[in-house]
């Protein structure tokens, strides 16, 4: 069975940009429902059983029909919370002379305009889903996906993202999508951004 991935620091500790209670219960009911119900369709499927969760949904087009929304749905729901979750840390620095800071700043021109236009794209996601940073072949770019679909099963590599389901961030900051976002970036990790970017 696929297991919750431990934090690696406090509910409270992403304190003041985003609330322990959030924390709390984003990690312990939201992704833990997501765990508890893709477990259960592993468990009746013995073609999904023993294999790890990213190669299932790198290959999503060959799981069964009748079962396949269910594990893009709770699969996609895990693992974008696995990425989400482990680039998070109340210690961030973004350290400019890295390869991934390297790279925005070719790509975007500057860690500004990297800024602003993935600003746009959490707010701009109508509904529920995420905004990413990924790469894909050796380019970087800015997207965004619904609900819990997940980069991984369109052939990219997830560096970064926020979630901007209501349940991330409504405790705190209601409606307030935008200061949410705006203070989600004092709480990324940039070294596991770089680890993702120089491994992935």
């Amino acid at each position: 069975m696929i297991q919750l991935p431990k934090l690696k620091y406090r509910f409270s500790d992403l304190e003041p940009y985003m609330d322990a209670k959030t924390v709390e219960v984003h990690y312990t009911k939201h992704h833990q429902i997501y765990l508890d119900k893709l477990n259960a369709i592993i468990e009746k499927e013995s073609s999904l059983q023993n294999r790890e969760l990213e190669e299932i949904l790198k290959n999503i087009s060959s799981v069964k029909e009748d079962i396949r929304q269910g594990v893009i749905n709770n699969g996609g729901g895990v693992f974008n919370h696995n990425i989400l979750w482990e680039a998070l840390t109340p210690n961030s620095k973004y350290n400019y002379q890295s390869n991934i800071a390297k790279e925005i700043e070719k790509k975007f021109g500057s860690f500004e305009n990297f800024k602003e236009e993935f600003t746009n794209k959490a707010l701009g996601r109508f509904g529920s889903g995420y905004a990413w940073l990924v790469k894909s072949g050796s380019e970087i770019e800015i997207i965004d996906t619904l609900n819990q679909d997940s980069p991984i099963s369109i052939g990219k590599t997830p560096l970064l993202c926020i979630d901007v389901w209501e349940h991330a961030y409504y405790l705190k900051y209601q409606n307030r999508r935008a200061e949410y976002i705006e203070n989600w970036w004092n709480i990324i990790d940039w070294e596991v951004v770089e680890h993702r970017f120089s491994n992935g």
